[in-house]
């Protein structure tokens, strides 16, 4: 048999991970089912990863990766400032929508890292990101259609992830898509007068 990089095996060892634990949650995540959802020894996981926070923060990472990433390719390069931020709430909760497991297991995995010492800057690091990303999207739509802002693009961003945050647990617990939607039409109003 071929050996295999670490650098060759992480991917696939980070996209089993998402993979099971997407079916089964995040308590069925040790390294021994990781290790057999992708057909590998045990001690790949940990040659590789060290140790299974270390796999969970590269699970972690890489949702919210695909997550920005799919909300960045909606930016309009021509609309109005509330324009754009309709399109960019509109594209992140068709990603509730379309990948309900996807932010469900983001859900699991910061609960979790809440009471793991070694992942609670893995947490960090991820709501970090994600307002960070936020703001700058915020803040390239006011420069590009000359918006002044009245708070500063951190401050709304924050108030956009908090309601947006409240409403993907909503729609993960009690889904009802009607309600759902007058509710992201409100946040989104909100968030404009804020800014």
């Amino acid at each position: 048999m071929a050996h295999v990089s670490a650098a060759e095996r992480r991917p696939q060892l980070i996209k089993a991970a998402i993979d099971l634990m997407t079916r089964e949650g995040v308590a069925a995540g040790s390294t021994r089912a990781i290790a057999a959802e992708l057909g590998v020894a045990q001690a790949t996981v940990h040659y590789t990863f060290g140790t299974k926070e270390d796999l969970y923060r590269a699970v972690m990472e890489q949702l919210t990766e695909n997550l920005v990433a799919q909300v960045e390719r909606t930016a309009p390069t021509d609309a109005s400032f509330e324009e754009t931020m309709v399109t960019f709430a509109e594209a992140l909760w068709r990603t509730v929508l379309e990948q309900p497991e996807a932010h469900q297991l983001l859900s699991e995995l910061s609960m979790f890292a809440l009471r793991t010492p070694h992942l609670k800057e893995t947490l960090h690091g991820h709501y970090s990101e994600v307002l960070a990303v936020t703001a700058k999207l915020i803040n390239e739509a006011a420069e590009r259609t000359g918006h002044q802002l009245a708070q500063p693009a951190k401050t709304i961003a924050r108030f956009f992830l908090a309601g947006f945050d409240g409403l993907t647990m909503q729609h993960l617990s009690l889904p009802d898509e009607e309600a759902e939607g007058v509710c992201l039409r409100a946040l989104v109003s909100a968030v404009l007068a804020m800014a």
